[in-house]
């Protein structure tokens, strides 16, 4: 009778295991939240299986994970949500039935979540991704006209602005004049500013700066021989370069990531074009194999190949963040799609290396640099139709001597006003208000 048991338990065992009868097991889970979206990874040496469904009253995101094992990893999950989460509120896990884990996110808001799998690469092995998108994403460019100009704090980092009301940047008499003018009412009776022309108010008295930190989240950049992550060292040069910015009486800076989350390259450039930005400076720390490796570099596009060896193989090592941060594939923009296929740069890489000219010229006078001119690649992020857009390359992560400077506060701020005064020289030469303004695509 035992006997029979064991048999009949043996053979129900093998129709829910996968293949190879040994259960999946989740090796490490990870959690990205910002305001742009939150990011759940779990990450395994074999694919998994999944079905993913929604559930209303109160809002639910439930994922179903096939064959795979219920261990810690899994259990853990709901310790990594913190409660400024703004889109997950709790994920509980267990057994749903023979060969399923279930997943239940208890949600803060109506999402557009996506779900799908990423295949091994670099130190990565099979990663399930899930991105939960808010279902009505802010408006970046009213988020900017109401967003205060960060304060500065003794270190010279730039302050988390508040949306309370009281910290607001007051508004002139003209702006409320404007903002009168320029608004709607939609059918419930509220009032809804109008952001076209809210932006052609701002823009004929501020220049947007659209500052990206590069990397982030999953896609950690370059190492360095320290331990120090690429990731890092961006977004605090970023942060200070949008103060600086900020610091200027006609400009505002925009960070394209202030956080520990990755966005895809073209995501960046579509972000900024959102804003429209006026520039798009891209913030970088290079890595080579010698660690001897030093100085400073600044890019451009280029429509016609890559200026050097050196640079053609940066271009295809920055152009690989995608694979790494994780891209889902599966999803079409068309925005991104008519922003990469508008290939009438000509003048906008004009500009873009008359920028990139002035900003090497100023990083010369704190650091050396690794070559003494402007280089140009395929940077996909720099593949903006209408915005001038460089990438810094501020020194070599690789190099011991030059990762204690770029881990340096100081230093930092340093690099910095480099960039801040090339802006200013480049724009005292190419005044951007006299420009034709840039319809945007629809």
């Amino acid at each position: 009778m035992h006997r029979a048991v064991l048999i009949l338990f043996t053979l129900s065992l093998s129709l829910w295991l996968p293949q190879g009868n040994a259960a999946v097991v989740v090796s490490s889970s990870r959690v990205w939240s910002a305001q742009d979206y939150t990011r759940l990874t779990l990450e395994s040496k074999k694919a998994i299986h999944h079905n993913m469904f929604n559930l209303s009253n109160p809002d639910r995101l439930v994922i179903d994970l096939e064959g795979v094992s219920l261990g810690k990893t899994l259990k853990d999950l709901s310790t990594l949500i913190g409660n400024d989460d703004p889109y997950i509120k709790n994920i509980r896990v267990g057994r749903f039935k023979p060969g399923v884990v279930r997943l239940v996110l208890d949600l803060k808001a109506e999402v557009k979540p996506q779900l799908f799998v990423l295949k091994p690469v670099a130190e990565y092995g099979y990663r399930l991704v899930l991105d939960v998108y808010p279902a009505h994403p802010v408006d970046p460019l009213m988020a900017l006209i109401e967003q205060p100009k960060a304060s500065v704090n003794e270190t010279g980092d730039a302050a988390t602005a508040t949306s309370h009301p009281a910290e607001k940047t007051p508004a002139t008499s003209e702006d409320e004049q404007s903002m009168a003018q320029n608004t709607s009412i939609d059918e419930s009776g509220r009032t809804i500013p109008s952001t076209s022309r809210n932006l052609s108010e701002m823009r004929a008295r501020t220049l947007i700066i659209a500052i990206d930190a590069g990397h982030g989240g999953e896609d950690p950049g370059a190492r360095g021989r320290h331990g120090s992550r690429e990731k890092n060292v961006t977004l605090a040069i970023a942060r200070k370069v949008k103060k600086l910015v900020d610091d200027e009486p006609n400009m505002r800076g925009v960070l394209i990531r202030d956080g520990d989350y990755f966005i895809p390259l073209i995501g960046r450039v579509a972000k900024a074009r959102k804003m429209n930005a006026d520039l798009f400076i891209s913030i970088h720390a290079d890595a080579f194999i010698k660690a001897n490796a030093k100085g400073s570099s600044v890019f451009a596009l280029s429509e016609h190949g890559a200026t050097s060896s050196a640079a053609r193989w940066l271009a295809k090592k920055e152009n690989e963040a995608d694979l790494i941060g994780g891209v889902n594939i599966a999803v079409k923009d068309p925005y991104l799609a008519r922003t990469l296929l508008d290939l009438s740069q000509t003048a906008t890489i004009s500009d873009s290396m008359k920028l990139a000219k002035q900003v090497l010229h100023e990083l010369g006078d704190i650091n050396d640099l690794h070559r003494g001119r402007v280089e140009q690649a395929g940077f996909a992020v720099l593949k903006s139709p209408d915005i001038p857009s460089i990438l810094v390359e501020t020194a070599f992560i690789s190099n011991p001597t030059e990762e204690r400077r770029l881990n340096d506060n100081n230093y930092q701020m340093k690099l910095a006003k480099a960039i801040l005064t090339g802006i200013k020289h480049y724009f005292a030469q190419n005044p951007a208000l006299s420009k034709p303004k840039v319809a945007q695509i629809d």
